[in-house]
């Protein structure tokens, strides 16, 4: 009897955690019951702005992503520190711009359901919608996600991907937050919009070992287009530049082609033509339609979305998006 007792304990044990995940997975619509317009709130106050500034729609993109490789997806890049040291502190997210737009949709989704929708859900939704709405694919955002407390400045510059990167560094990160190889190629292809400053690739045009020299995996006439048109010296920190010149405005396939060109802005994109497998990864993608990318690039994303999400119990609703303890 008392062996009978044991097992079906172990067995209750056993359900209970099966149960326990379950509950606390995101879930398409989470917000139905407790905040049941929180989705088209988000889309409207999106769409209402965007068109005063579509490139919003690639810095929230690059904010995601930011945000999902640090702690997972939990909203910590947007903390303020009084003491200068959380992520948006470190280098990787200096430039990074959206913060006042996040915390905007925060307040409007505080007055008609306080403290109910994540400040990590909103970066999610927003960025999905900003990039349908300039006419790039769109993909499923599950909800549920919960807040982070936690933003250190030092965890952004060491699991955030520089545009220094190469192959060997971009494949570790990638693998560190469970993407393989074809979301490294995928997610790259978010290059396809917007800009960047000169201070993320002037050591390929000035200094590349050391010795004022030009990496030789970028393109000659590139380079001294960007050289005397672009970034005229290594120190320059505020122009920006095109990541896909001509189409950045444009979601589209693009972006892959000039890499093969040796025409990628970044070292991170070049590395992409170093490896058989990511090299292999573009071809296929251009061999096939701009649907299919959309496609493919979706998959992606989704996958992205759901990196160490805090949900259930785990992590807070912050009411203040920028304010850690809120």
């Amino acid at each position: 009897m008392n062996c009978l007792k044991t097992i079906a304990l172990s067995l209750s044990l056993f359900l209970v955690g099966l149960v326990g995940p379950i509950q606390a997975q995101l879930q398409m619509n989470f917000y139905a019951n407790t905040c049941p317009n929180a989705e088209k709130i988000v889309q409207d106050f999106v769409s209402n702005h965007i068109s005063n500034a579509p490139s919003l729609a690639a810095a929230l993109l690059r904010m995601h992503f930011h945000d999902c490789f640090v702690r997972g997806c939990d909203g910590s890049v947007l903390i303020n520190s009084t003491s200068g040291n959380a992520e948006r502190d470190a280098t990787p997210n200096l430039t990074v711009r959206g913060f006042g737009f996040i915390e905007a949709i925060k307040t409007v989704l505080e007055a008609q359901c306080p403290g109910i929708v994540s400040c990590a859900d909103i970066i999610a939704l927003a960025s999905r919608d900003a990039v349908v709405f300039t006419g790039g694919p769109s993909w499923s955002v599950p909800t549920g996600r919960r807040d982070g407390r936690i933003s250190n400045a030092s965890e952004a510059l060491a699991n955030i991907p520089p545009p220094t990167s190469n192959f060997t560094n971009l494949q570790t990160l990638f693998a560190n937050q469970g993407l393989d190889l074809k979301d490294l190629v995928l997610l790259s292809g978010a290059h396809t919009i917007g800009v960047s400053h000169c201070s993320s690739f002037t050591n390929r045009l000035y200094n590349f070992t050391g010795r004022g020299d030009q990496d030789p995996a970028l393109d000659s006439q590139y380079a001294a287009n960007l050289k005397s048109r672009k970034c005229p010296s290594l120190n320059d920190n505020t122009t920006i530049v095109e990541m896909d010149p001509g189409s950045r405005k444009t979601f589209d396939l693009s972006y892959y082609q000039l890499v093969l060109k040796r025409r990628g802005l970044f070292q991170s994109d070049s590395a992409l033509t170093t490896n058989p497998t990511t090299l292999s990864n573009i071809n296929q993608l251009l061999k096939g339609s701009v649907e299919s990318f959309f496609s493919e690039f979706a998959k992606s994303m989704e996958k992205m979305g759901r990196i160490n999400v805090k949900t259930g119990s785990a992590g807070v609703v912050r009411r203040q998006c920028s304010v850690a303890n809120s």
